[in-house]
């Protein structure tokens, strides 16, 4: 059954590896992390993980945004007074604008940033301009895709020609989802695109063809 949301797109944090930098601020170093997540129990995850690789740090501050609809989101100030750091962190995942239009639609994501104290106090307004400061840091260095419905459609082909095909399609601009080896030969999924079926026949030499199926959420670079 396909999750009921008002949204049809938004964007997420490219790749299953974390995004990672590292702001200084009167001798207090702001470590930031930047991870794709799909689920409350993967986000929880990911911040003990961080807590355990920086078990010597005072503080390991965290927020997350997850669902189509962004309508999961918590945040931790991990012991920073309240309202300085994982409120602060929320609102600049919320705040990210992804898109030339403007939009803010990121979700998918957990920030965590680490803070080594430094021996000398920012005090309420400090604390609040660095958390926000490491996240959107952490979110510039970061690279995001584009989640979208999608209506796919799978193209049989042989092993032989799969790698092939599949490069091709990719090249004539084909929303290629990814490719299926299977015994008798190899599927590739591809997204719905006005010229598909006609790019298809056209790529394979008549060998090969679309046939479409279900709707459901795929990755497309932004």
């Amino acid at each position: 059954m396909q999750e009921e949301t008002r949204a049809n797109r938004y964007l997420v944090p490219r790749g299953d590896e974390p995004y990672e930098s590292l702001l200084e601020i009167k001798r207090s170093e702001f470590i930031g992390h930047i991870k794709r997540v799909s689920t409350v129990e993967e986000a929880r995850a990911y911040i003990e993980s961080v807590r355990k690789t920086y078990h010597d740090a005072r503080h390991v501050c965290s927020a997350f945004v997850i669902g189509a609809d962004r309508d999961i989101q918590r945040s931790s100030d991990d012991g920073e007074p309240a309202g300085t750091a994982g409120i602060p962190m929320m609102q600049a995942l919320l705040a990210r604008q992804t898109r030339e239009d403007g939009t803010a639609d990121l979700s998918d994501v957990v920030a965590v940033v680490v803070r080594y104290f430094g021996g000398i106090k920012l005090g309420a307004g400090g604390l609040v301009r660095a958390y926000t400061d490491s996240v959107v840091q952490t979110l510039d260095s970061a690279q995001f895709d584009s989640r979208e419905r999608l209506r796919v459609g799978q193209v049989p082909s042989s092993h032989a020609e799969a790698g092939r095909l599949e490069n091709d399609m990719r090249a004539a601009g084909l929303n290629v989802l990814g490719t299926e080896y299977g015994a008798e030969g190899a599927d590739i999924s591809v997204g719905v695109f006005d010229r598909a079926e006609e790019l298809v026949g056209s790529l394979s030499s008549g060998a090969a063809s679309v046939t479409w199926g279900e709707t459901r959420w795929g990755d497309l670079p932004a």
